[in-house]
């Protein structure tokens, strides 16, 4: 597969799934809504969303809509070679906002998509350029908004708080708000002091209360899902073989036996 930019409507009825690409989603009209992985937000013009290849995500469109959505396989031009920093993108999902140059550099894009796909030129290698630009300011962007000094993020106050809102939508923006802090300086911080990025510790934290529910009680995987923020019982299991190698239906079978024995379950 090689890299496409294409702009098109999303259907506002409810969708997901997921694909073994990166993708970013810009968009140009109307609005959107995206949860990537138990990660939700919505995006309009001049804001958009990081997909990592392998997530599941749902989505689904308000009204006219449109979007540019950049499909990038993890070997593209634009993330390899002299440009493999740039696959530190797609770490985790997130949400982002363009800056004035780079919507000016979005019309470009949008120029060129026009103008050279009208004249049956908009070659491969061009959009591979394209993307490669537009991923590099990005990155630039996301990456240095923030130095890792300061003082130490609370991270007993941000567990109560991911606790306490486990069982919805959490955005890093709420996080960062939640420090005082804005949502790249917080980032930037946070991946500091804990070595992960915000999404990645609120997934961990999300496994580890289903885990506990899990073997401590006798609740539905539909219901534990639901109370720890997945949209579903796939969702859950998809996360729970990635982290701990096995689905937790068999973590579920192991802990019934022990409940129903009367043994420990820890």
């Amino acid at each position: 597969m090689t890299s496409a930019i294409r702009q098109t409507p999303l259907d506002t009825a409810i969708h997901h799934h997921a694909h073994d690409f990166h993708q970013i989603v810009i968009g140009l009209d109307g609005q959107a809504e995206f949860e990537i992985e138990g990660l939700g937000g919505s995006i309009s013009a001049l804001s958009g969303c990081i997909v990592p290849a392998n997530h599941l995500h749902y989505y689904a469109g308000t009204g006219d809509n449109r979007q540019l959505i950049l499909d990038l396989p993890q070997d593209a031009l634009s993330l390899t070679g002299h440009h493999h920093e740039l696959a530190r993108l797609f770490d985790a999902p997130r949400f982002f906002d363009l800056d004035d140059p780079l919507a000016r550099f979005l019309d470009f894009v949008l120029h060129e998509l026009h103008q050279l796909a009208g004249q049956g030129a908009l070659t491969t290698l061009h959009q591979e350029r394209l993307a490669t630009t537009l991923l590099g300011s990005l990155h630039a962007r996301l990456a240095s908004d923030a130095s890792s000094t300061g003082r130490p993020l609370d991270l007993t106050a941000l567990d109560r708080f991911i606790d306490r809102h486990l069982a919805g939508s959490l955005r890093v923006a709420d996080l960062a708000a939640e420090a005082c802090l804005s949502e790249a300086h917080f980032t930037v911080r946070f991946r500091a002091q804990t070595g992960l990025s915000p999404w990645r510790y609120v997934m961990r934290r999300r496994l580890q209360a289903a885990n506990r529910l899990i073997r401590e009680s006798h609740l539905p995987l539909s219901e534990i899902a639901a109370l720890t923020g997945f949209t579903n019982q796939s969702a859950l299991s998809r996360a729970f073989r990635r982290d701990y190698g096995h689905p937790p239906s068999q973590l579920r079978q192991t802990a019934s036996r022990r409940l129903g024995s009367g043994l420990p379950t820890s």
